[in-house]
């Protein structure tokens, strides 16, 4: 057991702990949230024993094993496999034992050392782990100095989760992991048999993760029940109570319902509406817990529009020589919103930059509309930030003829309030410089946005008022993102990059778990065993298909005609509705004297979104047994 009693702890001039008690037990896994700066990354130095309390107790149970995850990686030539292995140094110490050994009896002590250390699986554990964090059978004997910035991050990561340990620490693990990289620590992290402290900003990985939460909050350690979506709702009751933010709560609710409203009427798959809409009721539940974010802003769009906004045809995608997609088709028209899916090394980021003309395309056309505006946002956008610069002159470069005033109100959606728009950007944060980066792309109204991990560096509240801003964007959105609570409040469907093919992906997030599930299993499956699968399977002519098809289509009939009758009923439903809640904003309506009347109208109210909620599960039921059928 952990335990902190009336710790303080101090940096420099900021208190970042006074008088902080918190209990962790063994086995706990625990997700630190809180604001940037409020001093997280300080408490896992200090239960690291990098840095002391400044008053008070920690209490760490002596003979405690930790593994933490270093954010910095120094430029080596030991292959990635090595490195990885590093992480166990008990293996690494036996092993130069069994080295150095002078003795017949000594070696036999090392060897007997290694069975009990189980260190012959040490290897091929290192190889497991990598492979699980998206690193290829090539890649593994590869140098650590061959690999970007981000990649050495997953290294250190590896070393981290080879360590035997009993508690471990993890600051922001998923920052520069790929969705599929983030599924997979998820369910390693689950059957992490000790206790584990780790900051994430990404509320999906902690709810599928966390069976507590600890809020460093005004100085202090707060301890919830429960994953993060549970950590919201207590919040969100707590906040409630308050007067002074109901009508701030009310707003936020509001804006969230005015989407859900909007998706409903042009929802078509009925697996990934029934995702989409459990997603955005929940938003609407916890929408007060984050009243008091101090972000707020919205993707401005061009008003003018082209269909197709975008368009590739026969189009090979790659670099130079080097063909990764060969022969693409799509199209993108207003009010697309699509999440590309994917392994990493499938092409999905070489698609977004051939998408936005950062490279060229090998082969193929291009059609771009007349009216077409793309803001791109990427990670190596933070890098072309000029530091010398401060945020007020970045924007007012773009846009020469904008008033001081005009920009400053801008950014202080992006939390650079006051005099903070002033300030040279060198000293920023990642965080700092994403929301800037944000800001940029923002700022030039875009009517196709492109966004490759706009979440990484972002904290909580600022991705909160992200996903906020994206469900108001009226333009086209395509999105990469390992944060798949963005990705299902977001998007409308998915593109799948994979086997050097783009193509739509049926199904949601969970569906596509499982597709990564069987693709691996696929992969491990003997060779010629899925040659010898398409062998097997039946050969029908073209007239026999399409005498098919016409009985499919008959036999659909019926059901296709009661979806239509339901979509129809929906929108009769949500116009009376829409004009029952017209009638309801009428102040003179809550006068005493027209109480009947108020409660008359909200009778109906009720009466008819309890029809409107039948009527949708309907519509849902039906088109799940089209596509079921189809």
């Amino acid at each position: 057991m952990i335990e902190f009693n009336q710790v303080s702890m101090q940096r420099g001039t900021q208190m970042l702990l006074k008088d902080a008690s918190l209990r962790i037990h063994d086995g706990q896994k625990l997700a630190l949230i809180g604001p940037n700066g409020a001093g997280k990354s300080s408490l896992f130095a200090l239960l690291n024993g990098e840095l002391g309390v400044d008053g008070g107790d920690l209490y760490i149970p002596s003979k405690w094993r930790i593994a933490h995850m270093k954010q910095e990686v120094e430029a080596s030539e030991r292959s990635a496999v090595d490195y990885a292995m590093d992480g166990d140094s008990v293996y690494r110490q036996i092993e130069a034992g069994i080295a150095n050994a002078q003795s017949d009896n000594e070696l036999a002590d090392w060897l007997d050392k290694m069975d009990q250390h189980q260190g012959y699986q040490v290897p091929v554990k290192a190889e497991q782990l990598l492979h699980g964090l998206g690193f290829s059978k090539d890649e593994l004997k590869r140098p650590v100095k061959s690999f970007s910035g981000g990649w050495r991050i997953r290294l250190n990561l590896a070393q981290a989760l080879m360590m035997p340990s009993d508690l471990m620490l993890l600051d922001e693990p998923t920052n520069h992991l790929d969705l599929e990289a983030t599924m997979w620590l998820e369910q390693y992290l689950k059957n992490y048999p000790g206790t584990l402290l780790f900051i994430s900003h990404d509320r999906d990985f902690i709810d599928g993760v966390a069976d507590h939460i600890v809020h460093l909050h005004n100085q202090s350690l707060t301890q919830y029940p429960g994953n993060y979506s549970a950590y919201e709702r207590i919040r969100a009751e707590k906040l409630a109570q308050q007067q002074s933010v109901y009508e701030k709560q009310q707003e936020r609710v509001a804006e969230i319902e005015k989407f859900v409203t909007r998706f409903k009427a042009k929802a078509s798959k009925a697996k990934q509406a029934q995702s989409r809409l459990k997603e955005l009721q929940r938003m609407e539940l916890i929408a007060p817990a984050h009243v008091d974010s101090p972000f707020r802003f919205e993707f401005p769009c061009y008003e003018k529009m082209s269909t197709p906004l975008l368009a590739i045809d026969h189009a090979a995608l790659g670099y130079d020589d080097k063909t990764i997609l060969p022969d693409v088709k799509l199209s993108i028209v207003p009010g697309h919103r699509v999440g590309l899916l994917g392994p990493n090394g499938a092409g999905k980021s070489t698609l977004l930059k051939t998408l936005c003309n950062e490279i060229s395309m090998v082969s193929g056309e291009r059609s771009e509309g007349e009216h077409l505006r793309i803001g791109y946002y990427a990670q190596h956008q933070l890098e072309s930030l000029d530091v010398k610069a401060t945020g007020l002159l970045i924007l007012q470069r773009l846009k020469p003829k904008a008033s001081e005033q005009e920009i400053r109100n801008f950014l202080g959606g992006f939390g650079f309030h006051g005099d903070r728009a002033l300030e040279v950007i060198e000293p920023f944060s990642g965080g700092e410089k994403a929301r800037l980066a944000l800001a940029c792309v923002a700022w030039m109204k875009p009517n196709l946005l492109i966004l490759d991990e706009p979440t990484n560096h972002l904290d909580i509240e600022m991705r909160e008022a992200l996903t906020l801003a994206l469900q108001n964007f009226p333009g086209a959105i395509l999105v990469v993102s390992h944060d798949r609570h963005l990705l299902k409040a977001t998007v409308d469907e998915y593109w799948l990059v994979d086997n050097s093919r783009v193509q739509e992906f049926d199904g949601d997030l969970d569906d596509y778990h499982q597709y990564l599930n069987q693709r691996d299993t696929e992969s491990a499956a003997p060779a010629g065993s899925t040659a010898s699968a398409k062998e097997d399977k039946p050969v029908i002519d073209r007239k026999e298909q399409k005498r098919l098809e016409a009985e499919r289509r008959q036999r659909l009939a019926p059901l296709r005609k009661k979806q239509q009758a339901a979509e129809k009923e929906m929108e009769k439903l949500q116009s009376q509705l829409s004009g029952i809640e017209e009638k309801l904003s009428d102040a003179g309506l809550y006068d005493a004297d027209r109480k009947n009347e108020l409660n008359d109208l909200l009778l109906q109210q009720g009466k008819v979104k309890s029809a409107l909620e039948d009527i949708e599960m309907e519509w849902m039921e039906l088109t799940e047994q089209l596509e079921d059928a189809e």
